[in-house]
């Protein structure tokens, strides 16, 4: 190491307990300058990595974001200092570091000269294989062999954006193989780069679950390599060549089945609240299913300082064509607007709860069976205790309160949440309920746990 760069503190050693230091590292990827705060805010992110494989997550807001957004290119190396170090927000961080930078307009960006001993970008590769018990939605490496592609597609975003897409399959080694979508300019290439099997590298593909179905999406960040050179690029393709493409594949990707909510919802893609945050971010408007294990942290019982009711009388006449309850809210005489007559009525619970895992927390509302399940009372017994409540006046939802008290944390909980994009005063908004809960059966949890550690341990 020449002198100079002996001050130079690897990237892997960045803590929130330094406070002084300078890092030499190389951009491998680079995001777009975007705005916030009605367009008072600037930030752009890059990515870095140094000559020891250290790698980590940096972000420049405002005077920094203006100053060094055209000065730092993808694939060029820097010094940098003078930003702060504090622990990752794995919702947008890719990279294993432990930490991310953050700089301000003290920060100093400097170029450095070309350094051949830090590569150009560093893959962290997830077999397909691995796939089938991740949790997701998840972001991944991959390296495989393509074995088939579709022509290129129109489709249009939910704002009404015209883009083009080509979906190619890919398998590796470990026998499986799964669908990814390539977007805009990657898909536009010729169909003679994608013909005669070539195998390709991934960085940053964000994988989701629809129907039972896993399938993978190469995001805008991201890089995708023909015929790289690296060691797993040339197992994959000993593996086709030597039998491979004659193998039968485990396909993670395929039709989406039919069925209701129901059938959906044991179907549902196990994830956890970190993992459902993310994916609100990436609804369509069709339902998607999600199966979470949390505990219950809080229940909305006051908004504003005011008794948040817990229950509605809703309507349970019959609707024509397929007999279920009409269930819609009724007013205090019984009367339902939507069937324009009052008739039989049943209390619904209406809850909004704040549950907790290892990693997030989040509030989530529920309607009446899962909040059943969640409360431990029927809505009957909820509806008697409000009405007791209100009958003692203040002070009289002290028996109601403590009886929900005594079932935060009181046991894991298998919440299946349904998530989808509304719109909401012409706005589009994302929307998840719960639409079952129940106690956690640890054996299955348990076995699903050995599984991820058993994947851990194999990467």
């Amino acid at each position: 190491m020449a002198p100079a760069e002996k001050s130079f503190l690897p990237i892997s050693e960045l803590s929130a307990y330094q406070t002084k230091w300078t890092i030499k590292a190389r951009v491998t990827n680079k995001a777009q300058l975007r705005t916030f705060r009605n367009g008072q805010g600037k930030v752009f992110h890059v990515e870095l990595l140094d000559a020891m494989g250290g790698e980590i997550r940096a972000s420049f807001f405002n005077q920094a974001a203006e100053k060094f957004h055209d000065i730092l290119e993808k694939g060029k190396c820097f010094t940098l200092s003078r930003g702060s170090v504090k622990i990752a927000n794995k919702q947008y961080n890719n990279t294993n570091h432990r930490y991310e930078l953050t700089f301000d307009k003290d920060a100093v960006v400097e170029r450095a000269e070309e350094d051949s001993s830090i590569e150009a970008m560093k893959f962290s590769f997830v077999s397909l294989r691995a796939l089938q018990t991740r949790t997701l939605p998840c972001t991944v490496d991959l390296c495989g062999v393509i074995t088939s592609f579709r022509p290129t597609q129109e489709v249009k975003s939910k704002e009404g954006q015209e883009l083009i897409k080509r979906e190619i399959t890919i398998a590796d080694d470990s026998a499986t193989s799964m669908t990814v979508t390539l977007w805009a300019e990657r898909a536009q290439q010729s169909d003679s780069v994608f013909e005669g099997n070539p195998v390709v590298a991934f960085k940053t593909v964000a994988v989701k679950e629809w129907n039972n179905t896993r399938s993978g999406s190469s995001s805008q960040g991201g890089t995708l390599i023909f015929k790289p050179s690296f060691p797993e690029a040339e197992r994959v393709q000993q593996w086709w060549s030597q039998g491979g493409s004659s193998q039968e594949l485990v396909q993670l990707s395929g039709q989406p089945g039919a069925g209701g909510d129901s059938g959906r919802s044991r179907n549902a893609t196990p994830t956890t609240l970190a993992g459902l945050r993310l994916a609100s971010d990436r609804l369509g408007y069709a339902p998607e299913f999600y199966s979470i294990v949390s505990r219950l942290a809080l229940v909305q019982l006051r908004k504003q300082g005011e008794a948040q009711p817990l229950h509605y009388m809703a309507c349970q006449e019959p609707k024509e064509g397929n007999g279920w309850p009409c269930n819609r809210r009724v007013d205090g005489e019984g009367f339902c607007a939507a069937c324009n007559r009052a008739g039989k009525v049943a209390p619904r619970l209406n809850i909004r709860c704040r549950f907790v895992d290892f990693e997030d927390q989040a509030w989530l509302s529920s309607f009446h069976e899962g909040a059943s399940k969640i409360l431990g009372m029927s809505g009957e017994e909820v509806r008697a205790l409000e009405l007791a409540a209100a009958e003692k006046g203040e002070g009289g939802r002290e028996e109601l309160e403590s009886r929900i008290r005594q079932r935060f944390f009181e046991q894991p909980l298998n919440l299946v949440c349904r998530a989808k994009m509304d719109t909401y005063n012409g706005e589009p908004r994302s929307n998840v309920s719960i639409i079952e809960a129940r106690p956690v059966s640890r054996t299955d949890h348990g076995r699903q746990m050995l599984k991820e550690i058993h994947e851990i341990l194999a990467c």
